[in-house]
């Protein structure tokens, strides 16, 4: 198909969540009082991990990096959300779909690799305790997040040249709240077959990896767990361990849901409910699970409170 048929959609429109209109002030309310807690509990980390120098480790390291990608993956998809529901508009140009589209692909990887990277230090933390200071160094640390940086970088770029060559011709509504990507190809009428298998080939493989990581970093801790005399370690290793599984299975099992186990050709509900868990509920439980329940963040957060106050 010629390249100008690409001008023929100038713009899409973000039907939403299916919102009835009594409801709207409600839902209006609790995305942004989710937005705020999200945006405002993430700041809260990255300023404690700042200013305290006992935070100034490899896993509160990542744990910056994943509060920052949290708070862009939420502003890319939510404010766009309370415009729809309180103005009603719910048209988006295509350059700001494209953009939203990558920078939501973009944040999302960062996302997946980060959990990745912060098992891993789980793994050493646990299993080699007398190692970590050599394994975990700071050149490793930042070696690890900026390759995540560079792949996820190429990775969305990748995708959206692919869609760029697509054209859109026919409907222009995307049952969805954001520029998703398999909702933006239900809609072209282009071939997309190339696009289909880089989603699964690449797509897939930067999915598998890092959930691959995690599962060994984890059965690797429990093993060590176990091991004999081991009944406080085990429970002290599970308490610090079952909320970041938590958390991984609810991102990986929306991300799956959404990309994987969802038709090309067919818009539901529940896809719709799986973007909402993954983009708008999982940054948010990232703070309180990670930190706000975590005894050095608890004291970080004391010690800034007790400067503010003395300077009063």
């Amino acid at each position: 198909m010629r390249r100008e048929n690409q001008s023929t959609v100038s713009e899409f429109l973000l039907l939403g969540l299916p919102i009835r209109p009594e409801q709207q002030n409600v839902f209006f309310t609790l995305f942004l009082a989710m937005y705020l807690t999200t945006v405002l509990g993430n700041l809260l980390i990255i300023l404690l991990i700042r200013l305290d120098s006992h935070l100034h480790t490899p896993m509160y390291f990542f744990l910056s990096h994943l509060a920052f990608s949290d708070i862009s993956l939420s502003s890319i998809t939510v404010p766009k959300i309370l415009m729809n529901i309180q103005a009603r508009q719910h048209s988006i140009s295509y350059k700001g779909c494209i953009s939203q589209m990558y920078f939501f692909v973009l944040f999302g990887c960062l996302d997946n690799f980060l959990l990745a990277v912060m098992a891993y230090d789980r793994y050493v933390a646990i299993c080699h305790p007398l190692h970590y200071i050599t394994v975990m160094r700071e050149e490793r640390c930042v070696c690890l997040v900026a390759a995540s940086w560079f792949f996820c970088c190429v990775h969305a770029l990748l995708h959206t040249l692919l869609l760029i060559q697509l054209s859109f011709c026919a409907s222009n509504a995307i049952h969805n709240f954001f520029c998703d990507l398999t909702a933006l190809l239900k809609l072209s009428c282009s071939d997309i077959s190339l696009n289909k298998l880089v989603i699964f080939t690449e797509g897939g493989l930067l999915f598998i990896l890092p959930l691959s990581s995690i599962m060994g970093s984890y059965i690797l801790i429990g093993c060590t767990a176990l091991k004999p005399p081991s009944t406080k370690k085990f429970i002290k290793t599970f308490s610090t361990c079952a909320s970041h599984l938590l958390v991984v299975s609810l991102y990986y099992g929306t991300l799956a849901g959404e990309y994987f186990f969802s038709s090309f050709q067919n818009s539901s509900d529940k896809d719709t409910v799986a973007s909402v868990i993954y983009t708008v509920v999982t940054p948010l439980l990232n703070p309180f699970i990670y930190s706000l329940r975590n005894r050095d963040i608890k004291q970080a957060l004391e010690i800034v409170v007790t400067r503010i106050s003395c300077f009063k």
